[in-house]
């Protein structure tokens, strides 16, 4: 077998992590009878309206290549979509359309840092959105999250703290994948006024904003922020619009870096598929009754999670506030890697494992509840004799 570190590639390539979710995935993709609980995606198909629109367009002859930062009637519907959710005044300069949220987040890193920047992140988190940073060279140090009253809490001074001159950027991912932490209006305001006095950038991802339990829309540094702040927030279409295979999401930046982001564009993708780009507009225009309807089948997979979760003693289940994830920790659990893969193996449910998220992960699992009443009721009967032993 070819040993990477005979290849002369470069230094920051060479040093990535593969990503432990997609290899416990591979393990069980394709399996007869597995249930895959372990990427964040929801169980049901994009709606009809939303693949007839990619049809139609298709139909029409949309088959060339598009503008670097998007077709303009994406543009202008995501201008509108935001405007009226946000409270923002986006101009759709400001706005970029990407082959995917994870593209957005590439694009971001390489817009922003430089090898050796220094970025601060939140931990557990998704860990593809530090591998984007640390693929372009920069120095990643998280702040973690702490469990506090049986919610998970950010401890914003010490974030603060950590935020010190120099530092090229935070990225903030709330709801934050994978605990479902979600941070308070307040203390964005707090650390947008920092990151002013500073000049470190902030990078929102957003791609759960529709998703909290407990209102509408999730706080957003969009609903604060001035046109001139640095702020950089992407989104995607993947979650709230089960749209995760289209690969279509969004960048909302300052106008000064519509170029210079269609540029990178350019040299990355060159654009994204036009048929794609009129089914998201499609989402966005006719999509809010399809946004309700993913809420409450959400809603429903939360309320069989954790009252499934509560009947074993072995797990400690900490209540998300935001997302369509469950992470919970399961005690005596100290290599959650080589649980998930014995779990998928003994019981053919997939699950992902804590320490994918960061070190501070390691001992929990990780479970996406936007499935089916059914196929939960029968992942956790699956799941008993692990979780019970």
């Amino acid at each position: 077998m070819t040993q990477f570190s005979n290849i002369p590639l470069a230094a920051r390539v060479q040093d990535l992590q593969a990503s432990k979710i997609r290899t416990i995935a591979e393990l069980g993709m394709g399996e007869k009878d597995v249930l895959p609980l372990w990427f964040g995606e929801g169980a049901w198909p994009t709606s009809p309206f939303i693949v007839e629109a990619a049809v139609a367009a298709l139909q029409g002859g949309n088959h060339m290549y598009q503008p670097n930062n998007g077709a303009m009637a994406l543009r202008e519907e995501i201008a509108r979509y935001s405007n009226n959710l946000f409270g923002s005044d986006l101009d759709v300069r400001r706005i970029t359309v990407t082959p995917s949220g994870m593209q957005g987040l590439m694009l971001t890193a390489g817009l922003l840092t430089s090898p050796g920047d220094r970025v601060v992140a939140i931990s557990p988190g998704w860990p593809n959105i530090n591998g984007a940073f640390a693929a372009q060279g920069a120095q990643i140090d998280t702040v973690p999250l702490l469990v506090k009253n049986g919610r998970w809490h950010l401890d914003l001074d010490q974030l603060l703290g950590a935020l010190t001159p120099g530092t090229k950027a935070v990225v903030i991912n709330s709801p934050n994948n994978p605990t479902g932490w979600i941070m308070p209006a307040e203390d964005q305001r707090a650390v947008l006024a920092h990151c002013r006095h500073h000049g470190i950038w902030i990078v929102a991802d957003d791609v759960y904003s529709r998703l909290s339990r407990h209102e509408n829309v999730a706080p957003s540094f969009l609903s604060i922020a001035l046109p001139g702040d640095l702020l950089i927030s992407v989104n995607s279409f993947s979650k709230c619009w089960s749209m995760t295979g289209w690969r279509l999401g969004w960048i909302v930046a300052p106008a000064s870096l519509e170029e210079k982001l269609g540029q990178l564009t350019e040299f990355n993708t060159s654009c994204t598929a036009g048929f794609v780009q009129e089914a998201g507009r499609i989402a966005l225009r006719d999509g809010e009754a399809e946004v309700a309807d993913l809420r409450e089948r959400i809603r429903i997979g939360y309320e069989i999670t954790s009252q499934s979760l509560a009947q074993f003693e072995q797990v400690e289940f900490i209540k998300p506030d935001g997302a369509f994830y469950c992470f919970f920790r399961v005690r005596g659990l100290t290599d959650s890697f080589e649980a998930a893969k014995k779990i998928l193996s003994e019981t053919k449910v997939g699950l992902a494992p804590g320490v994918a998220f960061g070190p501070e992960g390691e001992g929990s699992l990780r479970l996406c509840y936007a499935q089916p009443e059914d196929r939960l009721t029968e992942a956790f009967a699956r799941l008993a004799p692990f979780l019970n032993s």
